[in-house]
């Protein structure tokens, strides 16, 4: 199972054939610079490339009236002047002779997606389509949209392959409303939108894109809008929703599929968005998602109009897809005092809908349905001066990460294992390496020095493996390890890790411990090493390096724990290699230990070495092999509700720990 890239070259043929400032940056280019960045960086070459196919009429009116379809297929014998007044009926449109035509294909490709997709040809894609489509309605064609792609997608999968629950991720700049005026009564479909909204000042300036619009019917709940009410926002802010309204949800809501609208016009550089994500942030955002859903993910291209930008983003995104690991997200990890309001307001409003948002305390904030703060100024678009400062800030930027790309290629293996007895029964996926190198002995004894439990040779000869493949991690060689240990040296084998660790390279270490593993009594705060222990003992001395948390009984205390506690500290922490200890009787289930692993993939740049024991089943082993290799988790099961105690732990420790660690906010300071 591999990545499709679905495309049809004809769909450049659309271009503006008159002067229309609005509608001039909707180019052939934006598809044709994008293939350009994904050949150069060997990207197209590893994807299975499908041919768009057009749409049928019949599917086209899975969404839309017959008479619209009539309209539009009208239009392939209209003149210049008759498609230039056609086209001001609608807001920021524009037609041409092939305008069906290259919509038809634009559908085609995205359900020729899902299909490849739900039939296991695949395990995910990237259609890459124009015109887009999320703003499109059932009879109306609007902002550079004529045929909605994802909402037919999305129609498509639940009539063709019987699906029940699809999620639709909007991060356009703009708001999809075409998408929520489709679904907006549907339960069966969750929408979530992000979008620059300055308190309805913004295109489409609708009432119905803030934060209290949740859907109407059996659909209450199944609609997301997180509006943006200023510009400039960048990486954390864009995590920051993910993790504490988009994941919470989808993972509440199990979907069947994921379905993207890919919109790049959210990075930075862009004139219609004015943002400053950066684009290594899409494969972050990409890799939380293919958590979701057996990582059955697809994406369709919508917005974009930066075509450094937009190509850049789109690579990031197919690497993410790939599997390859996200390089490292640059900028401090703090969202900005408006975008914690925007979080706010819309945990708020949601938060009567679903358990995962209860269980977190977001009710009191906001009355239910109560609007977002207005009084403030409404912040304009930037003017001249400003704006280029934004273009420059974009271009040192794209800059940046090209650099990062020189300096941290992808390492020649991406996953290793490390094992104590050869022949264990592990079904290793293809393409994980068994190693078998050691640390010279001599070497290997003066490491384990302190340690009694270290000196039998069994536990000896395998700290060894574990300090040679720590080794390959931190010169480059190897992206992700795992390795087993003998029971009575895992603490000891962990201690040694650590100190071998930050003493060889990692610049900032992030050790999360599960079960009874303590601290290592030499570890100092100074700033290198967070050490975070799920289910052990409460530190003595507990501080913002030293965190200590029960291990939540229930799946929804699982992904608290693990959405609202652990990858918001792992993300302000920016480490550079995580160490992910599973000591004796830690009580994780098999899904759950390998969530925590893959989702810890995205905040070191895919540098996650895993430690287990060695009496820990093949099947845990596989299984967390298979997440570091960029595969998606199992499910965890039916969602529960977290016990009253794990909550109240998770919030108290999040209340100490917020001043140092800013991503654990989820609303502005007072």
């Amino acid at each position: 199972m591999g990545t499709a890239l679905v495309y049809h070259e004809d769909m450049t043929a659309t271009r503006l054939l008159w002067d229309d400032p609005e509608c001039e940056i909707e180019c052939p280019e934006r598809l044709t610079t994008a293939l350009e960045r994904l050949q150069q960086h060997g990207l197209k070459q590893r994807c299975l490339q499908l041919v768009a196919r057009e749409a049928s009429e019949a599917e086209l009116g899975l969404v839309h009236s017959p008479e619209y379809v009539a309209l539009l297929q009208g239009t392939q014998a209209l003149g210049t002047r008759e498609l230039q007044a056609l086209s001001k009926e609608y807001d920021a449109v524009y037609l041409h002779p092939s305008t069906f035509h290259c919509a038809r294909l634009a559908v085609g490709a995205a359900l020729q997606l899902v299909d490849a997709v739900l039939t296991g040809a695949v395990r995910n894609g990237l259609a890459l389509v124009r015109p887009p489509g999320h703003h499109s309605q059932r009879a109306t064609a609007n902002g550079f949209c004529v045929f909605n792609n994802v909402a037919i997608a999305a129609k498509h999968a639940q009539q063709k392959h019987g699906l029940r629950r699809i999620l639709i991720v909007d991060w356009d700049v703009h708001h999809g409303q075409g998408i929520q005026y489709i679904f907006e009564d549907d339960p069966s479909v969750l929408y979530f939108s992000w979008h620059r909204y300055e308190h309805g000042h913004f295109w489409p300036c609708l009432r119905e894109s803030d934060a209290d619009a949740v859907g109407r019917g059996r659909g209450l709940g199944f609609t997301v809008n997180l509006p943006w009410n200023q510009v400039g926002m960048g990486n954390a802010d864009y995590v920051a929703a993910f993790l504490h309204v988009l994941l919470p949800l989808a993972f509440e809501f199990d979907p069947e599929l994921v379905l993207v609208s890919a919109g790049f016009d959210s990075a930075i550089g862009d004139p219609e968005g004015q943002m400053l994500a950066t684009p290594e942030c899409f494969a972050h955002l990409t890799h939380l998602l293919q958590v979701l859903a057996g990582g059955r993910v697809c994406a369709v291209l919508e917005g974009g109009y930066h075509l450094e930008s937009l190509s850049q983003s789109v690579c990031m995104m197919v690497r993410a897809l790939l599997g390859d690991p996200a390089l490292p997200l640059s900028g401090p990890m703090e969202p900005h005092g408006s975008a914690l309001e925007s979080l706010q307001c819309v945990r708020a409003a949601q938060a009567p809908h679903w358990v995962s948002l209860q269980q977190q305390g977001a009710a009191p904030v906001l009355s239910p349905g109560t609007p977002c703060p207005e009084g403030r100024p409404s912040p304009l678009p930037l003017g001249e001066p400003q704006f280029k400062a934004v273009v420059t800030q974009a271009a040192a930027a794209l800059s940046s990460l090209l650099d990062q790309l020189r300096l941290h290629p992808t390492p020649p293996v991406r996953v290793a294992v490390a094992l104590i007895a050869p022949d264990t029964g592990l079904a290793l996926p293809p393409g994980v390496l068994c190693e078998e190198g050691s640390l010279p002995q001599e070497e290997t004894q003066a490491w384990a020095r302190p340690h009694e439990a270290l000196a039998q040779d069994g536990a000896l000869t395998a700290l060894g493996k574990v300090l040679y493949l720590l080794d390959r991690i931190l010169d480059g060689q190897v992206s992700s390890g795992m390795a087993a240990t003998p029971v009575p040296a895992a603490a000891a084998t962990l201690d040694v890790a650590v100190r071998y660790g930050l003493s060889h390279g990692a610049q900032r270490l992030l050790c999360v411990a599960v079960g009874q593993l303590d601290r290592p009594p030499g570890l100092t705060d100074d700033g290198r090493n967070l050490w975070l222990n799920i289910g052990g003992e409460e530190a003595a001395a507990p501080s913002m390096f030293h965190v200590s948390v029960p291990l939540p009984v229930t799946t929804g205390g699982f992904l608290s724990c693990a959405l609202a506690l652990v990858l918001p500290l792992a993300y302000s922490f920016q480490p550079d290699l995580v160490l992910v200890a599973l000591g004796p009787a830690h009580g994780l289930r098999d899904p759950q230990a390998a969530l925590l692993a893959a989702l810890l993939r995205g905040p070191a740049g895919g540098r996650v070495f895993a430690l287990v024991d060695e009496e820990s089943t093949p099947q845990l082993a596989t299984v967390l092999a298979r997440v570091l290799n960029g595969e998606a988790p199992p499910s965890l099961g039916p969602f529960s509700m977290a016990a009253p105690e794990d909550t109240q732990a998770l919030m108290y420790l999040r209340g100490r720990l917020e001043p140092r660690w800013k991503m654990l906010q989820v609303a502005a300071p007072h």
